[in-house]
């Protein structure tokens, strides 16, 4: 799945993956109040609106964004209504031939971990058939308890030619709290790194790049060339951009000198556009293409940075 996120990134020219993080302050008042209308003011009234909002994001993106991450905290928090609408959202991404980035953040051991795996991005037998679960192409993995945790998934990864981005450096404020503790003589993070470049030497792509990712914020550009430097052969994830400060002039040292090795998360961003100034001309109804012309600044942003 690396190669074909690859070759998607260079078909687009848009190093971007569009997170699909609804929360109700972002969804338009006009689709909240239809699905209400034939659903309830619910957990299963919210779900429509969610599902018919990601929907419109995804049909005004397709074409341009080679990717998107559903971060699935979003919907669990209405359940298992909420559940039910991630779902559709990943199947519908796909049948637009967009590569998903499940953000799940699992971090277990054992079969506890074998059991995420599976459920995200493998499958499981049943009477001679096979079913699959959410079935995204990559995930979001915390490697805080270690290779017990992320091997799981890199079996998995292996069996199904899927990939996992392991949480590096995150680009919250109190990530340094634990994250650039000196331990040995340099940072964490550069300790988790240089796990993740081991890591990702077992399963490499035909690209040259590993099924096993890394995440990196945009927040932290200094760290992000050191990650890098230790991670040539890892894509990183980048999130941070946009609403939580990161921009363009931010994000050359994140990527190779091939100019591939990184992409670069916008979430509220791009899928709350229409709540912008700049994007006000939009208004509610227009969102989704709202959302098209944030991705468009957004790749213009990027790619001159680039040069």
């Amino acid at each position: 799945m690396i190669d074909k996120l690859i070759t998607k990134i260079q078909k687009t020219q848009a190093p971007i993956v569009v997170g699909l993080d609804p929360t109700l302050k972002l969804i338009p008042k006009q689709l909240l109040d239809a699905a209400f209308k034939e659903k309830g003011e619910n957990p299963e009234g919210v779900a429509e609106a969610i599902w018919n909002y990601n929907k419109g994001i995804v049909d005004a993106i397709c074409d341009i964004v080679p990717a998107v991450k559903p971060q699935i905290a979003m919907y669990e928090t209405f359940g298992i209504a909420g559940l039910m609408a991630f779902d559709k959202t990943v199947k519908y991404c796909k049948e637009k031939d967009l590569v998903v980035i499940g953000d799940i953040k699992r971090g277990d051991i054992g079969s506890t971990s074998e059991a995420y795996a599976q459920g995200h991005l493998g499958k499981v037998v049943l009477g001679g058939k096979e079913y699959r679960g959410f079935d995204e192409d990559f995930a979001t993995v915390n490697p805080y308890l270690g290779s017990d945790g992320v091997k799981p998934f890199m079996k998995v990864c292996g069996e199904e030619k899927k990939g996992i981005f392991v949480l590096v450096k995150t680009s919250n404020p109190s990530s340094g709290e634990f994250q650039d503790r000196m331990i040995d003589g340099k940072e964490l993070f550069c300790h988790v790194a240089e796990k993740v470049a081991e890591w990702g030497s077992e399963l490499m792509g035909k690209n040259g790049y590993s099924y096993v990712g890394a995440v990196v914020g945009a927040t932290y550009p200094e760290q992000g060339k050191i990650a890098r430097q230790i991670m040539p052969k890892n894509f990183i994830l980048v999130p941070g951009y946009g609403a939580q400060g990161g921009k363009g002039a931010d994000l050359a040292h994140f990527f190779n000198k091939d100019g591939l090795g990184a992409i670069v998360n916008s979430s509220r961003g791009i899928i709350g556009a229409w709540q912008q100034e700049k994007y006000a001309k939009y208004g509610a109804e227009a969102y989704a293409d709202a959302a098209r012309a944030a991705v468009l600044d957004m790749k213009e942003d990027i790619n001159s940075a680039l040069g």
